[in-house]
């Protein structure tokens, strides 16, 4: 099995996330309090009082894994390009489009806003720091090791969960900071990126996605979903207040546990694509870039129609989908687009 198709479960795995993402946002308005969404629902019997549940489950994994496959395909990207190439070329991907929709998106709201190009910016940063890096030590060697076990798994939950748990005793979940003055992150959650980040390149070096038994992926996707489940039976009692005292810890085993169920899953089951997921992956990038404003304008346009609470959000979800994905398509006909998207 040659590289490109070893990637194919990861490509439709990015698909998947970009997918859960637009769904993720879709809910955001109909939220109590709506989560400092721009959009604010007219009508309060659109509010889904559970659905934080699918957001607070969301947040614990499915952006360190985008960090995670981002960080998987740098090293290869540098070797490839050179430090010039490399720098140029992640300017131009991850920077032009978070310039273009930082002013787009603080036109929309009136304000300074990144919004959603928060990953962007971060995985810039982050990129940009590799970068410096590799210029200053050499790589690591390329070879295979063996993928970490299900205890080595659980130390890195533990670790993240420990950090997650101190900083969040001074910055909560959803409190959201400017570093710098421009950097737009969540210092709860941060950590976990930053993590996430390093263990991609860590196992594109060691070729840990090769190697990684099924039994450890079962395990670990087992107690990915049961601590899923579990987290939507929390309402009020001592679960709840339980939980929430730890939560670093609960949100790290999440991450963790389902980051690597879920990539055991694609390779096992979903290294494959056909004409259509591959015409979705080309342009899930320019989605993701793009999604938020189309999402914003359906919202307002559909706000005087009753679909009841579950049908509105499932309607905005599966319409943003489908227009982003299909306006990145004709976006990328542009010439020179598809540099950028």
């Amino acid at each position: 099995m040659n590289e490109n198709s070893r990637s194919l479960y990861l490509d439709n795995l990015k698909l998947f996330l970009t997918v859960l993402v637009v769904f993720h946002h879709a809910g955001q308005a109909y939220t109590y309090g709506g989560g400092n969404w721009p959009y604010v629902m007219s009508n309060p019997d659109e509010l889904l009082p559970n659905i934080w549940h699918f957001h607070t489950v969301n947040a614990a994994f499915f952006m360190g894994l985008f960090f995670f496959i981002s960080g998987y395909f740098v090293p290869a990207s540098y070797d490839r390009q050179g430090p010039g190439g490399f720098i140029k070329k992640k300017l131009l991907r991850l920077g032009i489009p978070l310039a273009v929709m930082t002013v787009l998106l603080s036109l929309v709201v009136g304000r300074y806003e990144v919004g959603h190009m928060w990953f962007v910016e971060s995985l810039l940063v982050f990129c940009l720091l590799y970068a410096v890096i590799r210029l200053l030590f050499r790589p690591l060697q390329t070879r295979r090791r063996r993928s970490p076990g299900l205890l080595a798994l659980v130390a890195a939950a533990l670790f993240m969960g420990l950090g997650s748990h101190l900083i969040r005793q001074v910055s909560p979940q959803y409190n959201w900071i400017d570093l710098l003055g421009f950097i737009h992150i969540e210092p709860a959650h941060y950590l976990q990126y930053v993590i996430m980040f390093i263990a991609g390149v860590l196992a594109f070096r060691f070729k840990w996605l090769d190697t990684m038994k099924d039994s450890t992926g079962i395990t670990c996707l087992g107690i990915a979903l049961a601590l899923t489940a579990l987290e939507y039976t929390r309402y009020d009692g001592w679960w709840y207040d339980f939980v929430n005292r730890w939560y670093g810890f609960y949100d790290s085993s999440i991450c963790i546990t389902m980051n690597a169920g879920l990539l055991w899953l694609f390779r096992r089951y979903c290294n494959h694509n056909n004409g259509a997921l591959k015409w979705a992956s080309s342009q899930s990038y320019g989605a993701y870039v793009i999604h938020l404003l189309i999402l914003l304008g359906l919202q307002y346009a559909f706000d005087k129609v009753w679909m009841g609470n579950v049908g509105k959000f499932l309607f905005l979800g599966a319409m943003t989908c489908f227009l982003s994905f299909g306006l990145t398509w004709l976006l990328r006909l542009i010439p020179g687009v598809k540099r950028v998207l």
